[in-house]
């Protein structure tokens, strides 16, 4: 166990398996019969868990509807000297589920929190995407309501990296008909039953997704992945940088080194290419 300064007690935040009991770690396994209390989202789904490998550890809810009444029970537990788990039903905590609150409260009483990593859906299925998946926005669940979800979607028009988001078999098909009519006919990965007997990954267009769809058959959230927009490069000839460069330069009195940067991130164009213009450019000036 992890030693704390003080008479104080330390919470750990720790992920649990998304569907396989197989794929809780051996440290999550320790701490879970080591701490003195387990604040779980579901008592009854944890139970199970903690049943499938003889830990006895007491229960205690800790949920949406009752995090803050309960982070401040737990709060006060820890101050005591307790050591504290939270687990939520699946994954990691406070990723699109509850613990928010315990945490910024622990935070706020200088409480030691110990992350015990482990699974994640949004991770589980961007691994396996075939997706760029070193840059990527992960939006959780998108707004129920349709009017909030599509001015939602039209944010995301020009987004360049891969965009993640979860959703319930209900929106399911009507979240991608909204995706269809204002991101366009992307390429997507659809997953659900992460780590289970009947695990699914699925590749294709919006559109297949759309014509195949059996939503009322379907139990469990979806994962679903979006490949970012795909922009077609501009071609920019020198005079046309030398024309921003100077619009910049002379008639908004900005530096030649803040009319570089500013053309860059207007353009995308590499550095090299608009600085060597730009230092041709004073040159001409001076020798005018």
């Amino acid at each position: 166990m992890d030693k704390n300064t003080g008479d104080r007690g330390l919470l750990y935040i720790v992920a649990t398996p998304i569907g396989n009991l197989e794929d809780i770690t051996l440290r999550a396994i320790r701490i879970l019969k080591e701490v003195d209390l387990i604040a779980a989202e579901d008592t009854r789904h944890t139970r199970k868990l903690l049943n499938a490998y003889k830990i006895t550890t007491s229960l205690i809810s800790l949920h949406e509807h009752n995090e803050r009444e309960k982070s401040a029970l737990i709060i006060a537990k820890i101050k005591g000297g307790m050591n504290v788990a939270y687990v939520s039903d699946a994954g990691t905590p406070c990723v699109s589920d509850p613990g928010y609150q315990l945490v910024k409260f622990a935070q706020a009483e200088n409480i030691r929190i110990i992350p015990i990593p482990g699974p994640s859906a949004l991770i589980t299925a961007l691994s396996a995407a075939g997706f760029p998946a070193d840059n990527f926005l992960f939006c959780g669940f998108l707004p129920t309501r349709e009017n909030k979800r599509r001015l939602f979607l039209e944010s995301l028009k020009d987004e360049e990296r891969t965009i993640i988001f979860y959703e319930s078999p209900a929106r399911f098909l009507s979240t991608l008909k909204d995706i269809y009519e204002i991101l366009g006919n992307r390429e997507i990965v659809v997953a659900r039953e992460l780590t289970k007997i009947f695990e699914e990954i699925k590749r294709g267009e919006v559109i297949d997704f759309i014509k195949s769809d059996s939503e009322n058959k379907t139990r469990g959230e979806f994962t679903v992945i979006l490949r970012s927009v795909k922009k077609t490069p501009i071609f920019y000839a020198d005079e046309d940088i030398e024309k921003k460069l100077l619009l910049l330069w002379e008639d908004k009195n900005v530096s030649l080194r803040d009319a570089v940067a500013e053309v860059i991130k207007k353009t995308g164009l590499q550095k090299k290419k608009v600085y060597d213009l730009a230092v041709k450019l004073r040159l001409q000036k001076a020798n005018v």
